[in-house]
């Protein structure tokens, strides 16, 4: 008889850790708002922020008056003039930015001369610093519509981004002007608060690099080091082709990870194999892979690795060769550009210099 309540005993301590153990489980997990949309109870708070409501409070959208009246379109836009910086936003955490629209200038320099930035968690250093043609999904200023698992581009040059950007504790963005014209400038942040982060939960962080043009044997980085665990999201890759009598597209991507020197341990077979196409390089825009521009020697494709992540533990260096065919394989330089994606935790270190406006903005797309 004892020995029989001490079994039943033993099954229900045995039911209650389960039941506990399942249920922190739950809790720890972020909902998931995409797949699970019937889920109404997440804790999560909806908000949004735009010049209409520059700081997201609850009740404080629209205030503003135009001469149709008080919260008839008082402030959807502002002049972004040369040189000035603006804050897009300063949220509380924990949270979750989910969504970022942005419409502004439509030539080329403008796409490269207006620089998003964005800080985690108090961090001195920004973890996003890009000019916002190329943050938004296009290279060379070329204005293309498209769409991904990433972005979204409009033909007139509405653009959206869709990467989840977590923070613990504050997030805080801006756009600058460095180019030489006033901008109209119309924006809208969409985020939830209340999100349940771990500690080291990954912050966006996006780079911005260009090689104008590329060195001879020495192979472009899309990433250079970073010293902290991670996972590689993409890159939205440019090339101007220098060199038009031969085909530019033979190098391969190589990722170095942990502990990795002189050879990495993932490597790709071709710069056109990388984005998922073959043969050349096709103008055709897919979900996570393709190319959004292939005109007049510039090209701009991009590769998503969401559903086939890569992830690091310690360390990571990621770059891409400049190798071309001419009568057989050639080293040749060209003009590289990336906007490179990727997660960490915080503290991270700081971003490499990013070239000034002029370096940005010389050899750009052509006319509109």
């Amino acid at each position: 008889m004892k020995k029989e309540n001490g079994l039943r005993f033993f099954e229900l301590l045995m039911t209650i850790a389960v039941a506990a153990l399942a249920n922190s489980w739950a809790v720890a997990q972020p909902p998931d708002v995409i797949h699970q949309p019937y889920r109404l109870d997440t804790g999560l708070v909806s908000r949004s922020i735009s010049f209409e409501n520059p700081t997201g409070a609850p009740g404080q959208g629209g205030k503003a008056a135009s001469h149709l009246g008080q919260a008839r379109k008082g402030a959807p836009a502002r002049s972004l003039k040369p040189g000035e910086e603006v804050q897009l936003a300063d949220i509380e955490g924990p949270g979750t930015i989910r969504h970022i629209w942005i419409t502004t200038a439509r030539d080329p320099a403008a796409q490269r001369a207006l620089v998003i930035r964005a800080w985690w968690d108090g961090q001195e250093h920004p973890s996003i610093e890009c000019p916002i043609g190329d943050f938004f999904g296009f290279a060379h200023g070329k204005i293309q519509p498209y769409q991904s698992a990433v972005h979204s581009v409009g033909s007139t040059g509405g653009r959206n981004i869709w990467l989840p950007m977590p923070f613990a504790r504050r997030a805080r963005l801006t756009i600058a002007n460095d180019g030489n014209k006033p901008v109209p400038l119309y924006y809208q942040i969409g985020y939830t608060v209340g999100d349940q982060h771990a500690n080291d939960v990954g912050r966006l962080h996006v780079l911005f690099r260009r090689e104008n043009p590329t060195t001879k044997k020495k192979d472009f980085e899309l990433l250079p080091v970073r010293k902290n665990k991670g996972r590689f999201i993409g890159s939205i890759i440019g090339i101007r082709n220098l060199h038009p009598d031969q085909w530019w597209g033979e190098g391969e991507i190589k990722v170095y990870m942990d502990g990795d020197s002189d050879f990495p341990t993932i490597c790709g077979t071709g710069s056109e194999d990388y984005v998922g196409l073959a043969w050349g390089i096709q103008q055709t825009p897919f979900l996570y892979n393709g190319c959004s521009l292939n005109k007049n020697n510039f090209v701009s494709m991009y590769r998503w690795h969401l559903p086939d992540p890569i992830m690091w533990k310690e360390q990571a260096r990621i770059t891409i060769q400049q190798i071309a065919y001419k009568k057989g394989l050639v080293e040749t330089t060209d003009d590289w550009s990336c906007a490179t994606f990727w997660y960490e935790p915080v503290p991270s270190a700081p971003l490499p210099k990013m070239p000034g406006v002029k370096a940005r903005t010389a050899d750009i797309w052509p006319g509109k």
